[in-house]
C-alpha cells in the first residue's frame, strides 16, 4: 500500500467517523450505547480516535485538523441544545479537547518513535 492510498483510505475513514460520530451524537439517548459507561470517557476517547485519524488523513494539516475538531465538537453541543432529548455541556467541549490533546501527543509519540506515516518533504 502506497502513502497515497493509505491517505485516501483514512480520509474516507476520517470522514465516515464525522458523520458517524454526528449521528450519534444527534440521536435519542435510548438509541445510543455509552461504549465506556461514562459520558466524558466517551467523548474523551471519540476525540482522541478522530485525531489520530484526522492526522493521518491530513498529517500537513496538523492545525486544521485540531481546531476543525474542537470546531466539531462546539458545533454538536450547539446542535444538541436545539434538541428536547440532548442537552448541551461545556464539560463535553472540556472532553472533546482533553481527547484531541491525547491524540495529538499519541501521534507526535509514534511520530518520534518512527511508526507513523509523515508527509514526503516534496509534498504540501
Amino acid at each position: 500500500m502506497t502513502i497515497d492510498h493509505f491517505r485516501s483510505c483514512a480520509r474516507w475513514v476520517f470522514a465516515a467517523s464525522l458523520v458517524g460520530v454526528m449521528i450519534s451524537a444527534l440521536a435519542p439517548p435510548q438509541m445510543v450505547v455509552s461504549p465506556m459507561g461514562w459520558d466524558k470517557l466517551d467523548h474523551a476517547t471519540t476525540f482522541a480516535m478522530l485525531t489520530i485519524v484526522g492526522l493521518s488523513a491530513y498529517s500537513g494539516r496538523k492545525a486544521q485538523v485540531l481546531l476543525g475538531l474542537l470546531g466539531y465538537g462546539v458545533l454538536i453541543e450547539l446542535l444538541q441544545s436545539f434538541t428536547d432529548y440532548r442537552s448541551a455541556e461545556v464539560l463535553d467541549v472540556v472532553a472533546d479537547a482533553v481527547g484531541i490533546l491525547i491524540g495529538w501527543t499519541f501521534t507526535r509519540l509514534l511520530l518520534r518513535a518512527g511508526l507513523a506515516l509523515q508527509m514526503p518533504k516534496d509534498q504540501p
